[in-house]
């Protein structure tokens, strides 16, 4: 654990105290809320005050950057053909600073980003927020479901192996071939907006 500068990880539908368990057992002692909207519809308790609450009890602090550092941009220009573009949203400023205040309190905390999806490769707080700290010097390790916590390297090559079998992380084109799988992925899973009713009507004429 020690070799990680913080951690992350998605609630999905785990119970409460597993999720507790897994924070307690990684040593972590504080919650950086990077969700757009931090509510849950279907599992309530990790709707933010409830949770912020719980998580006080626990002895884990909560501090909400999801205005920062979401996944799902206000601004209309940080949209690709309807979805998120996440080289778009690590350019701007408010992300910058967002991730700067991330990286101050890392170093004064045992923090953890939390989003809902379970999968690191699924989310934002991986694909957006953990590989620009990994770009600034700073370690992830990203808590799995079943207690393993898997360095954000180890990540990077599952990625690789997802977007083309055959490659090497240690060849030369590393760094090109990396980049376009980090949009590949984006692509994939990135939020994406609503067409209007009226719209998709118009658009299958």
């Amino acid at each position: 654990m020690a070799a990680f500068d913080l951690f992350s990880i998605g609630h999905s539908n785990i119970p409460a105290e597993r999720f507790r368990d897994l924070l307690h057992d990684a040593g972590v002692n504080a919650i950086a809320d990077v969700r757009s909207a931090p509510f849950s519809r279907f599992f309530p308790w990790f709707s933010q005050k409830p949770m912020a609450a719980r998580l006080n009890e626990s002895g884990i602090a909560y501090t909400f950057m999801g205005d920062a550092l979401g996944g799902r941009p206000r601004d209309q220009r940080l949209y690709r053909d309807g979805i998120a573009d996440y080289e778009a949203m690590a350019a701007q400023t408010e992300f910058g600073h967002g991730l700067q205040r991330l990286a101050d309190a890392a170093r004064q905390s045992r923090f953890c980003l939390l989003c809902a999806e379970r999968e690191p490769l699924d989310c934002h707080r991986c694909l957006l927020v953990a590989r620009r700290l990994a770009e600034n010097g700073l370690t992830t390790g990203h808590i799995l479901h079943d207690g393993r916590i898997e360095p954000h390297a180890a990540t990077e090559r599952r990625l690789l192996a997802l977007y083309d079998q055959d490659c090497d992380l240690f060849d030369a084109g590393q760094v090109s071939r990396l980049a376009a799988a980090y949009r590949w992925r984006a692509k994939a899973v990135a939020f994406r907006q609503k067409v209007p009713s009226a719209r998709r009507a118009a658009e299958k004429r």
